[in-house]
Formats: C-alpha cells, sequence, structure tokens
C-alpha cells in the first residue's frame, strides 16, 4: 500500500487524507502538535519541522512527500527529497514562502501585481512610503495568513507604528488596488506537465479572512477564464510545480492581478469536494503520485462558507437544501477556522439564497455573510 507522508497535520492534510484512504493511499503527519486534527487518519510523528531524529523516522518507508501549508522550513524540504520525491518541489515553498520573493517572481513572469516595495527597517520604510504610497497595506514576509501580520497604513506617518506592531521584522508594503472583486485561480499540475484548472472561484472576506467563495464565479467570460488558464500554466511551469497551486487575484479592468500563491491545496478550493468531478485533494494526490489527472468540471453550482470559531448546531446546517457540513475537530477559538459548509444548487441565484440562509444559521462570526468591504479598494489585501 502506498504510504504518504505530509509536512502538516492540520486540516488540510486531513481532508487530503480523507482523500485519498478510498484510493487505497496510507497517511504518515510530521506535525509539532500533540493532537493535530489530521492525526485521526494516518500516523503521527510529533516533533519540530527541523528534528533530524524525527526527518529520519518520518522518510522511512514513504513513497512521497508533500505539505499542506508553507510554514515549513525549505532546509527540511531539501533534505527529505534526497530520500523521497517531494511534490511540490522546495522551489514553490521558496517562491510562495516569501511575499516579497513572491510578487518579484510573478513580475519576472510577466505577471502584474499590485505596487509593492521591500522593508528591512526605517529607512527603507520611509522609501517604501514615498514609492508606494498610503493608503497601503504593511504585511510581514513571512508566515501572515488569514488577517495575521499585516496592518493598513492609511497615511504616512502611521506607518512606523504600523511595522513596529507587527515587530520591527522584514515586510513588503502593497499598494491598494480598486479591484472590482477578488477571484481564485485553482490549478493542478501533474509530472508530464499539464495542467488543468477548475472554474475562477469568486472569493469573499473579512478582516482579512476568506469567509465565503462562490463557483463558478458569476460574470466570467471565455476570455477571463482563459487568462486564469495561461496564468496557471506560466506560473507552475516557471516553479516547475507538480499539485494543486491557489493564485488569489484581483480582478481588474479585465485583468487578473497576482495578490498571492499559495503552492498546495487552498481554502478557496474546499468546494470542490461535492461541486466538482473530481475534488482539489484528489487531484493533489493524483498528481504527486503520478496517476491520471481527474476532470476538473463543476457539477451544478457551489458556495463555500467557512465555519469561524466554534462548531454550530449540525441538525440546523444539515436541515438547508444542499447543505455539506465538514468540521475539522479543533478547539473553539475566535476567528479560528473550524470547519467549513458547503451549499450546492441547480442555480447560482439559488446558491446565493443559500448561503444567506446559512449565514443565519452559523452566526455573526462565520462566513456565509458578504462583508460591506467587498469590491472596495483593498478590502483584503
Amino acid at each position: 500500500m502506498t504510504l504518504v507522508g505530509v509536512l502538516g497535520g492540520g486540516q488540510l492534510g486531513r481532508m487530503l487524507a480523507l482523500a485519498g484512504l478510498p484510493l487505497g493511499l496510507r497517511f504518515r503527519f510530521l506535525d509539532p502538535s500533540p493532537r493535530p486534527t489530521a492525526a485521526a487518519l494516518g500516523e503521527h510523528v510529533q516533533a519540530a519541522y527541523d528534528d533530524p531524529d524525527a526527518l529520519a523516522r518520518f522518510v522511512d518507508g514513504l513513497d512521497v512527500v508533500t505539505f499542506e501549508f508553507e510554514r515549513v522550513p525549505v532546509e527540511t524540504v531539501e533534505w527529505l527529497a534526497n530520500h523521497v520525491p517531494v511534490r511540490p518541489g522546495a522551489r514553490s515553498l521558496r517562491v510562495c514562502g516569501d511575499r516579497v520573493v513572491e510578487k518579484r517572481f510573478a513580475r519576472l513572469i510577466g505577471a502584474p501585481t499590485a505596487p509593492f516595495a521591500e522593508v528591512d527597517d526605517l529607512a527603507s520604510l520611509e522609501r517604501a512610503v514615498r514609492e508606494v504610497g498610503t493608503p497601503a497595506i504593511l504585511k510581514t514576509r513571512r508566515d501572515g495568513y488569514d488577517g495575521k501580520g499585516q496592518m493598513r497604513v492609511h497615511e504616512p506617518a502611521a506607518a512606523e507604528a504600523a511595522w513596529r506592531s507587527l515587530g520591527s521584522c522584514p515586510c513588503v508594503l502593497e499598494g491598494f488596488v480598486p479591484f472590482t472583486r477578488e477571484l481564485a485561480v485553482l490549478a493542478v499540475r501533474d509530472l508530464k506537465g499539464e495542467v488543468r484548472t477548475w472554474p475562477l472561484v469568486e472569493t469573499r472576506h473579512a478582516d482579512g479572512i476568506l469567509v465565503s467563495a462562490v463557483a463558478p464565479a458569476p460574470r466570467v467570460d471565455e476570455a477571463l477564464q482563459a487568462q486564469a488558464q495561461r496564468l496557471a500554466e506560466r506560473v507552475t511551469r516557471e516553479l516547475d510545480h507538480v499539485g494543486v497551486i491557489a493564485i488569489e487575484c484581483f480582478e481588474h479592468e479585465g485583468r487578473l492581478l497576482i495578490n498571492e500563491i499559495a503552492p498546495r491545496v487552498h481554502n478557496s478550493g474546499h468546494w470542490t469536494i461535492e461541486g466538482a468531478v473530481t475534488s482539489q485533494f484528489e487531484n493533489h494526490l493524483r498528481a504527486v503520485l503520478g496517476l491520471p489527472l481527474g476532470p476538473t468540471g463543476v457539477k451544478g453550482y457551489c458556495g463555500l462558507a467557512n465555519v469561524l470559531g466554534q462548531a454550530p448546531e449540525r441538525a440546523r446546517v444539515l436541515a438547508l437544501p444542499g447543505a455539506h457540513l465538514h468540521l475539522y475537530d479543533k478547539p473553539a477559538q475566535p476567528r479560528r477556522k473550524v470547519g467549513h459548509v458547503t451549499v450546492t444548487a441547480p442555480a447560482p441565484e439559488l446558491v446565493e439564497e443559500r448561503l444567506r440562509e446559512l449565514a443565519g444559521v452559523l452566526g455573526p462570526e462565520c462566513g456565509a455573510r458578504v462583508p460591506a468591504a467587498v469590491g472596495t479598494p483593498g478590502a483584503s489585501h
């Protein structure tokens, strides 16, 4: 039986295992947490990602290694690659794990981004404010997610305080973009270089957290979807990426501007479990194991709502038409993603209606609502 190693044991690792078990795959997770949510579905090696003894135990007998998030040391991936295939590889992790490197990479391959400037100290912060202007958003170069590790800078005088509140660490200053909406490009590339994309997804955020999404995104013509396909092909080819990748974009004047790249399965693709012919999780496993890719077409229309804070009452969620509840077995905590709900429907207007119904069930902190900031400049940078 094939044994897949996963760096990280969070909900993404859990959903990878749920997709892989029916394929006859077994899983081993390396995670420093004493009880990661994915551990219920495979072996768990509890250790730091740079623990040499633990890495030796982890890699023993594995057929392939993949990762579920970017906060894995590149050196770990490089060491493992000397013993077993690691897919995606170190290049995807190195580029996408650093926001400055990522944006420079995007510009290098001809993909547009928001204006940005590197910040390492007070002098470079002052230069960045002059170059990029305000309002802007200051982000840590590494590790920020779900609205963490970022501060809005409304005027030049506020820049220093924002930088110090982030720990005076290396950052990037990004200019606001007057985007129409946010879209996500989800794609998978196999060992032979074939790239398949799912239909564009409209993502909706509040306070930096993805709260809901709709797939296929409304008002997408063939030209915009083709642009997404070309972008995915260019990014994955230049990274030599194998597996699923998510490219978060702003739609601005009919073009897709790259916001961030996640070299892994992604929250904006959770709808594919019920809404696509092949889910992002199954296709990621197919790709990294050298198996044929599955079709990425949709089955009707689908909406996604994240469950934040604490789990809802199951019966109330499941009573909604077309609702599918996924709980991650994580302790309740404000703003933490503890699950998600997908709703399927035969028409896009029904998806929106069911997301609104879901908002009343999940409560004020949860993700079915459409934030007032959607469609405004810089709403979720």
